[in-house]
């Protein structure tokens, strides 16, 4: 180990974010960095460990643990700690393509179930990673990985997101010939339109993808398989293809007032804002803007998370988050043991501003909305909710009921719908004529559908998830089609 008992020496330390209110007058990443010694001591408080669970990968109950990519972490710890820099990021980078992105989006499943967590705050392992991969772009060691040889096979990516990317990586090095296609007019897909600026700054989404051009990666934006673009075609032009176009069905809120102008997608909103944001002639449309409107978000994941910040940033009256869920529990419970993921309150980047701002945690547990208010233009004037109890039914299982005489009022200019997804969208599937399996994904076996030579990876095979699963099923589905081109 780098530091022999530094985790009793050293104390967890992150950088200081920057302050809330002056953060949100302008739309770059939030978080700063420790200096130099302070984070080669975050890295020396690794234990080591005989067992570590850090890169386990596995589900407990259901709930996953560890690192889905099995990263090295003691060992690239270490190295950092000892600061060698080249060998640590060389570690790092045998099990994960991008770094950069986990290091700023990831909620560090690691870190969850470090060992070091069960009676201290757990290793900065996040932090670590993002220092090495950022320290190897400044100092000129992260260059183009060309493959000596090619096999003169190609393989065709539909999707440009973390799945797809991390796809198209592990096929280049193995030596494929790769295109990626992307139906948007920007490369990155998720880490582009679904992450905002402050979270995933984007000049970090180009930097990987010229490196990835460098290596003779082709990539084709505006090409949206299954409308301007034949399935058919590339299944007779390439050797295989990789579907990596995420679960991108929203799920509806289906109330009453919930059609008309006012109520809108989670992930329509923040695509709309980062376009006009990278593109100021790109018009933000006004249902997309929050500027002086009450906005009221409805699910208290990631994405509404997001919202929370993007509205702020949009200079937005108000702010609330409605959560079905109860608060989580400020400690882990009994039945949250570690090395389970700590299911426990946090406070994210935009809770901290809105409290900052307006001196309350916009979220808001146990509600359920109810019904959308408008006046006699048809605009949103408010959204009508319940207070609820999660109570068993007939059958045994939990589900919410209304607490009588517990109905509540919320003003709203502008209702975010962020629930989450469903599963991919139809158009590409339809267009391969592949199954569905029981929750609505792209059916498959190791990542081989049925169509032979098409493979599936990300949240349109798994379902909606973390980009780090993403990524990791990305890296899988690439050696498995790796194994089929190499049987051609």
């Amino acid at each position: 180990m780098g530091k022999l008992m530094g985790f009793l020496e050293y104390e967890r330390c992150l950088p200081p974010d920057r302050d809330p209110l002056e953060r949100l007058k302008d739309w770059d990443e939030i978080h700063g960095a420790l200096p130099l010694d302070s984070q080669l001591e975050q890295a020396g408080r690794c234990m080591y460990c005989g067992v570590p669970f850090c890169h386990s990968g596995i589900a407990i109950k259901g709930t996953p643990t560890g690192c889905p990519l099995g990263n090295l972490i003691p060992e690239w710890n270490d190295l950092l700690y000892r600061q060698e820099w080249d060998a640590a990021v060389d570690r790092l980078l045998r099990t994960i393509s991008f770094p950069e992105f986990t290091g700023r989006v990831c909620p560090a499943l690691c870190e969850g179930a470090c060992t070091c967590g069960i009676h201290q705050p757990m290793v900065t392992i996040r932090q670590n990673e993002l220092t090495l991969i950022e320290h190897a772009f400044e100092t000129g060691h992260m260059q183009p990985y060309i493959p000596e040889t090619r096999t003169g096979k190609r393989v065709a990516v539909i999707g440009s997101g973390p799945a797809g990317l991390a796809c198209a990586n592990r096929l280049n090095q193995f030596g494929h010939s790769v295109t990626v296609f992307e139906r948007a007019d920007r490369l990155g897909g998720l880490l582009m339109y679904g992450i905002p600026n402050m979270k995933l700054d984007k000049q970090i989404v180009d930097r990987r993808i010229e490196l990835m051009r460098a290596e003779g990666i082709e990539f084709v934006v505006n090409a949206h398989i299954g409308v301007n673009h034949s399935a058919e075609g590339l299944l007779s032009e390439y050797d295989a293809l990789v579907l990596c176009c995420g679960s991108t069905t929203p799920r509806n809120l289906n109330i009453l007032g919930r059609e008309g102008p006012g109520v809108v997608y989670a992930v329509d909103y923040l695509t709309q804002n980062t376009k006009h944001l990278l593109d100021a002639s790109h018009p933000l449309p006004p249902e997309m803007n929050a500027k002086g409107k009450h906005v009221v978000i409805i699910g208290g994941g990631d994405t509404g998370t997001d919202c929370v910040g993007t509205a702020l940033r949009q200079g937005c009256k108000s702010v609330h988050q409605l959560e079905i869920m109860p608060r989580p529990a400020e400690e882990r419970t009994e039945q949250n043991p570690w090395p389970e993921y700590p299911r426990i309150l946090k406070t994210d980047y935009a809770q901290e501003e809105a409290i900052a701002k307006y001196g309350d945690d916009p979220r808001q547990y146990l509600i359920n909305a109810r019904e959308i208010e408008r006046d006699d233009k048809g605009a949103v004037r408010a959204i009508i909710t319940d207070d609820i109890r999660w109570a068993k039914g007939a059958d045994g299982r939990l589900s919410p009921q209304p607490v009588e005489g517990k109905s509540r009022k919320w003003p709203a200019d502008l209702v975010l719908i962020a629930m989450g997804f469903t599963g991919p969208e139809e158009t590409l599937v339809d267009a391969f004529g592949l199954p569905r399996d029981a929750r609505a994904n792209v059916a498959a076996v190791n990542y081989r559908t049925e169509r032979k030579g098409v493979f599936v990876a990300g949240d349109m095979h798994s379902g909606q998830s973390l980009v780090v699963r993403a990524m990791n099923e990305g890296q899988e589905a690439a050696a498995a089609c790796d194994q089929y081109l190499k049987q051609l």
